[in-house]
């Protein structure tokens, strides 16, 4: 089929996921259109670090996507599978295959997929191009100067501002005022709104070096919320994160995590947060593919586990959903499988969450926060960190994953599960329904 001609055909569909720009007219102060261009992050090149375990080493082969050694099986094409719910077709996600989800596939034949597209990210909040800090900071303080705290408008402002602006607004009250606008917000607010709002207006490194911390000290949420921030943060964001860990709490991460994990879950969790994962470069390299099927296949028993940390942890993930397709075809079974029969208990849940990042990271999120919606109370911490952290990035990708899996939109799941003064701030965040 034409590319155009497919374009044409899904968009009505796909315009809801896709949230695709508008010219916005001259607005109100109070408005909250969101537009604009949040910068990409760039991605370093890391090195390797080993764990002192025998794992096949890469042997640097340059072949082109199109031609490949004879004695190779070379992946065929996902097949394309009919989505009852819109008019276009979708790549096979649930299949256990990587493929890609209508937003992307869309994108793809603009040629756009895996860019910064023109108008920004998948994010759905964007840099406000009719910012005005000074009318902001004048609105804020209206808001908590007045009899009684303006609630709806703080969340206005800090919903439909980018972390940057939200920043730019928070020095522009210190000169202004003398007083620390967190503060000062912390002080005329509470609860869960209290909390959404330390989370918006902390820089993103310190508000993911305390959730960090936060998790390790509490025995119950540590493996899931480490294995989040260090799996799926960028290098430079990482990077960032740990080093304000160490300088807010006066130790590093790593000893944090040696004191409050054991085992193979203390493994993966060190070996992500040494950032030591491969950056892309455009090589395929086959050989290296079928030698980590082999490593894997042949860690079943006692001891291995440093396989499996190295490879999941160090090689790209690009090169990793090749070694998962090609270890299906081997083995007649998904590699998740064999971690199930493998291991037990907080390794197997590490093992699984890090494998579900690395297949589809919107995916994971939008299974995350369906969990966190399905508790008799809502998991608000969860619901925050996730939309807050992920609505500059993909937060358009996870919605239409949501959607896909649980035949619901996140929007229409939040109105159901979420009360009280965070409610519309979180919706806020999600911005839009998906029919």
């Amino acid at each position: 089929m034409c590319p155009n001609r497919f374009f044409s055909i899904s968009l009505r569909s796909a315009w809801s996921l896709c949230d695709l720009p508008q010219r916005e007219p001259e607005i109100e102060p109070g408005a909250s259109p969101h537009t604009g261009t949040p910068q990409a992050v760039t991605t370093p090149t890391w090195p390797s670090a080993p764990l002192g375990t025998h794992v096949p080493t890469r042997t640097q082969i340059h072949i082109s996507s199109e031609i490949a050694p004879a004695d190779l099986e070379i992946p065929a094409e996902t097949p394309r599978v009919k989505d009852s719910s819109s008019a276009s077709y979708i790549m096979s996600v649930t299949s256990g295959k990587a493929g890609l989800s209508l937003t992307q596939e869309i994108l793809s034949y603009l040629g756009l997929a895996n860019k910064t597209a023109a108008w920004g990210t998948l994010g759905t909040l964007r840099t406000f191009l009719s910012f005005s800090v000074e009318k902001d900071v004048q609105r804020l303080l209206r808001a908590i100067a007045g009899q009684g705290v303006d609630r709806n408008a703080i969340m206005d402002v800090l919903t439909n501002r980018s972390r940057e602006q939200r920043q730019v607004i928070s020095r522009a009250f210190r000169e202004r005022t003398k007083q620390d606008l967190l503060t000062s917000l912390q002080a005329a607010v509470s609860g869960n709104l209290e909390r959404l709002v330390v989370a918006l207006l902390k820089p993103a490194a310190h508000f993911d070096a305390q959730e960090l911390r936060t998790a390790l000290k509490d025995s119950v949420s540590a493996e899931d919320v480490a294995m989040e921030i260090l799996a799926t943060r960028a290098p430079p964001q990482l990077q960032e994160c740990l080093a304000v860990y160490k300088h807010d709490f006066q130790v590093e991460a790593e000893e944090d995590i040696k004191s409050e994990t054991s085992g193979t879950v203390q493994d993966l969790l060190l070996a992500l947060a040494k950032g030591g994962r491969e950056s892309y470069s455009e090589v395929i390299d086959y050989h290296l593919a079928e030698e980590d099927v082999q490593a894997l296949k042949q860690a079943e028993g006692s001891g291995t586990e440093g396989t499996w940390v190295l490879i999941l942890t160090q090689r790209n993930p690009e090169h990793l959903l090749r070694v998962f397709e090609q270890y299906q075809r081997c083995t007649g079974h998904e590699l998740e499988q064999t971690v199930q029969n493998r291991f037990h208990g907080d390794a197997q849940m590490a093992l699984l969450s890090l494998a579900s990042v690395i297949r589809n990271t919107p995916l994971y999120f939008a299974e995350k926060l369906h969990q966190a919606l399905q508790q008799t109370e809502a998991n608000y911490q969860v619901l925050m960190r996730i939309l807050i952290s992920r609505s500059e990035t993909d937060l358009l990708s996870i919605r239409a994953e949501f959607r896909r899996k649980f035949g619901k939109s996140l929007y229409s799941a939040l109105q159901d599960a979420v009360k009280g003064d965070c409610r519309l701030a979180l919706l806020a965040l999600c911005r839009a329904e998906d029919l």
